[in-house]
């Protein structure tokens, strides 16, 4: 029997008053941004510092300036090749549109100052080099401790017997070792695992409005009734919702290997986006970087099958960005 008190979590923020409030609230460009000339061409390189619905905050590369860049079910997204995999499925590459990412937005300014962009471009590997490179300074400082510690003990026991120091030297000398390896493992670890170094959700500046667990059988990826109950509920929040973004993030039990679970936790994520997209006309471009992370951010201990069973699950998030949402 489902565990309906445990396993269903539905968090209704601020109830419908507060949906309303959110609703209400309109932007065109703050102060300060540039406008973008109406109908003229123009081109724009940076990187994206906001999300709002259908609007990117684009911090330009040369003047340092916040561009509002506007995107639409005509855009073309196009990912240029790499040395990283990035998403399974080419047609998700719109929700790869989050803050960190690098791209280059071309197209026409509308009448509210923002680029209407036709086409934008991005790669992956500078996104996931820099979210590898903050994982292998983590990894090395905490192998360069243990060195360190490992040392320490070999000059106290070097006052008892010189062969212990040696002994401690060497291990020492093991663990500097295992930190430039424990590095680079960390960097493949992030550019394979998690492109996202932080899910959105976690930033500051986005509010949860709505926030659903879906659960799945052991071993599987697909989605039961009761899940696609929830799902149908997720996407009825949207409804009249300005400026809302969707963030799914799959997860795993540790039953398995680590491959496995990884695998698992992005094709849950998989089946929760291709069902809100092809059942219940969620656009892609809302949706915000669909990933598996593995067995991380566990719900429960993976100690027994109850607990194992929370773990099994996606959490999606109906967000919204604090100070931006779509103007009328």
């Amino acid at each position: 029997m489902r565990l309906e008190n445990q396993k269903r979590k539905w968090t209704l923020l601020g109830s419908a008053l507060c949906m309303v409030m959110l609703g209400g609230i309109t932007y065109a460009s703050p102060a300060g941004t540039p406008q973008i000339q109406a109908d003229r061409k123009s081109k724009v390189t940076g990187t994206i510092v906001g999300r709002g619905g259908d609007l990117v905050q684009v911090k330009e590369k040369k003047t340092g300036q916040v561009v509002v860049v506007s995107i639409s079910d005509n855009t073309k997204i196009e990912r240029k090749s790499g040395k990283v995999e990035f998403f399974r499925h080419q047609d998700m590459d719109v929700t790869a549109m989050v803050p960190g990412l690098t791209i280059e937005a071309e197209g026409v300014g509308n009448a509210k100052g923002q680029l209407a962009a036709s086409k934008i471009t991005f790669v992956p590997d500078e996104f996931a080099v820099e979210v590898a490179e903050e994982q292998q300074i983590t990894a090395n400082k905490a192998a360069a401790a243990n060195a360190q510690s490992t040392a320490n003990q070999g000059v106290a026991a070097a006052g008892q017997a010189q062969s212990s120091a040696n002994q401690a030297q060497a291990s020492a000398n093991d663990a500097g070792t295992a930190a430039v390896a424990a590095g680079g493992a960390a960097v493949m670890d992030a550019a394979a695992i998690q492109m996202v170094n932080k899910r959105v959700s976690d930033m500051d500046d986005y509010k949860t409005v709505v926030e659903a667990g879906i659960y799945f059988a052991s071993d599987g990826a697909t989605l039961d009734d009761p899940a696609k109950a929830d799902l149908d509920m997720v996407a009825a929040s949207t409804k009249g919702l300005d400026g809302y973004m969707v963030e799914v993030a799959g997860y795993a039990s540790t039953t398995g290997t680590k491959q496995l679970n990884q695998k698992l936790s992005a094709e849950r994520a998989a089946a929760v986006v291709q069902y809100l997209r092809d059942q219940k006309n969620i656009p892609m471009r809302r949706i915000l970087a669909p990933a598996g992370y593995g067995t991380t951010h566990p719900a429960a201990e993976n100690t027994d099958p109850s607990g194992r069973a929370l773990n099994r699950r996606v959490d999606v998030k109906v967000l919204v960005n604090k100070g931006l949402a779509e103007g009328d």
